[in-house]
């Protein structure tokens, strides 16, 4: 699991700019499809037939895009202003490196030096708007040679193991996701399945498009979602804490989650030694948010890794806590068969 995650992780894949990461995982489907659907919103749905059919399809999904940048604009010294894909917290930012435009520019994230502030401007966190991203130009000119207004600006960051089993870099919310939804694909299953690798869900739900094409009858949304387990989160504030398993979600912004499927798994999970904890928090929502409202509607299970420090360069996840997402996940699969949902 270390290293596929760290494949996908690798890649960029900011909304509306999602190529890259699609076609890794389509060479990495192909073996194991029985077919493959590219809609033109940029979903990737893969279909793997299981030892027996079902009724109505079931699909699991996971997000292939991650949280970035589009440039905004360039100023006449060349430096690059930007717009947030996807949620990104200002004070996250300055000092990071980045890649910017087509060719993946090198650049770094700056401000003022603390030298040339004020005793005011220090009370406060500075804004996306008061940041830029400095590539080494002397013109906006010669900027313009390199990237264009609404081209992609993604995170630099490297990939490593550190601690104990854990991984950091950025995009594990949700190539995590990805990551187990590929593993499933190279397994033997006992029921056909569609797999969907949505688009845009950082800003949006591009999947609503491929429920609206399968029409499943269940779909388990795999995520990773934030995990806050920190020193200075009170114990009863933790939504989720790494190292206790996978993540059952009751309800988010978007999604009551359904019942009977949730309780049917997590009872299985129980029983086979699966390691798993409840979403303690409602806040935030995935892609279940479109796709259990689709056509006729569908029952939704929401599955999680609990990742810290989400939303940035720096994501970090446990590599235990993926299996146990795996573990479940492959619960969900016969637990819809079985039980003709």
């Amino acid at each position: 699991m270390k290293e596929l995650l760290k494949t996908l992780c690798t890649l960029d894949g900011v909304p509306g700019y999602e190529d890259e990461v699609r076609e890794a995982i389509k060479a990495m489907a192909a073996p194991y499809a029985s077919e493959m659907i590219v809609d033109p919103l940029g979903n990737l749905m893969v279909f793997k037939k299981g030892a027996a059919r079902r009724e109505r399809p079931v699909a699991l999904c996971a997000h292939m895009d991650e949280v970035g940048f589009l440039v905004r604009s360039i100023t006449e010294d060349g430096m690059v202003r930007l717009a947030p894909a996807g949620g990104v917290d200002p004070r996250v930012l300055i000092g990071r490196r980045m890649k910017v435009g087509p060719g993946k520019v090198p650049g770094v994230i700056s401000i003022k030096a603390i030298h040339l502030t004020t005793p005011e401007d220090r009370k406060t966190a500075p804004s996306l708007h008061q940041l830029y991203v400095d590539i080494g130009s002397r013109s906006k000119a010669e900027t313009e040679k390199l990237t264009q207004v609404g081209d992609p600006v993604f995170f630099d960051s490297a990939f490593y193991e550190l601690g104990d089993r854990c991984v950091k870099g950025k995009a594990i919310d949700d190539r995590v996701g990805c990551a187990v939804l590929v593993k499933l694909l190279e397994e033997q299953l006992p029921y056909d399945t569609w797999f969907v690798f949505s688009v845009g869900e950082e800003v949006g739900h591009g999947s609503e498009a491929a429920a609206q094409r399968l029409n499943p009858a269940a779909c388990c949304v795999v995520e990773g979602t934030t995990a806050a387990d920190m020193p200075d989160v009170p114990a009863h504030m933790r939504s989720t804490c790494q190292r206790q398993g996978a993540v059952v979600s009751l309800m988010d912004r978007g999604t009551i989650y359904n019942r009977e499927l949730y309780r049917a798994i997590t009872e299985k999970a129980d029983q086979q030694g699966v390691r798993w904890q409840y979403r303690k928090s409602a806040n935030g929502g995935t892609d279940a948010g479109s796709i259990h409202k689709a056509n006729a509607g569908c029952a939704a299970f929401g599955l999680s890794a609990p990742t810290r420090y989400i939303h940035c360069a720096c994501n970090m996840v446990h590599l235990p806590d993926v299996e146990e997402v795996l573990k479940m996940a492959r619960i969900f699969i016969k637990e819809t068969g079985e039980n003709h949902v």
